[in-house]
């Protein structure tokens, strides 16, 4: 672990439970997951802080994940429309998204419609962990992800907020 890397750990260890907390929803905007990160504190080390976000999200309700997945911008959605109601996170997630931001028409329009379709079937958002992916990249993956029943979606959806928590919690210590 880096010397600032453990300073921000030593940091989030020793702030108030307001302030840790601030920091935790960042992260991931599940309450119940943000409450038990805090009762888990002092993390010793950055592997267990990250084995603790993982056991934790995994031991969830579902809708603890449905609210969690509510404090996500939409993939493909106006950004700008959405920085007010997702401000804390805003940066990351324009960063996370950058791929949609150099998209085509044709599949910015593609992600628009398919995006409907997804929160039509299930009730939720899109979520993938889009770091790293191009927005021609996300259509694919929502589209192979479409025909899979709601059960067996959520539980993808899960694995992929748990990813975003890891980078999400990785760009706070770092």
């Amino acid at each position: 672990m880096t010397v600032d890397a453990n300073f921000k750990l030593k940091t989030l260890n020793t702030k108030s439970a307001k302030d840790a907390a601030e920091d935790l929803e960042r992260c991931c905007g599940s309450h119940a997951w943000v409450e038990k990160m805090l009762t888990r504190r002092p993390f010793h080390s950055v592997d267990e802080l990250f084995s603790a976000a993982d056991d934790i999200w995994f031991k969830l309700a579902a809708e603890d994940w449905l609210e969690a997945f509510a404090h996500h911008p939409r993939i493909g959605g106006d950004v700008e429309a959405l920085r007010a109601k997702f401000a804390s996170t805003a940066s990351w997630a324009e960063n996370e998204q950058r791929g949609v931001s150099q998209a085509t028409e044709d599949v910015l329009h593609q992600l628009a419609k398919l995006n409907d379709d997804y929160f039509e079937k299930y009730g939720y958002i899109f979520i993938v962990c889009a770091t790293g992916k191009s927005a021609e990249e996300m259509l694919e993956i929502l589209k192979g992800r479409l025909p899979n029943d709601k059960e067996k979606e959520l539980k993808v959806a899960a694995g992929e907020q748990a990813k975003i928590t890891k980078i999400r919690l990785e760009k706070l210590i770092t």
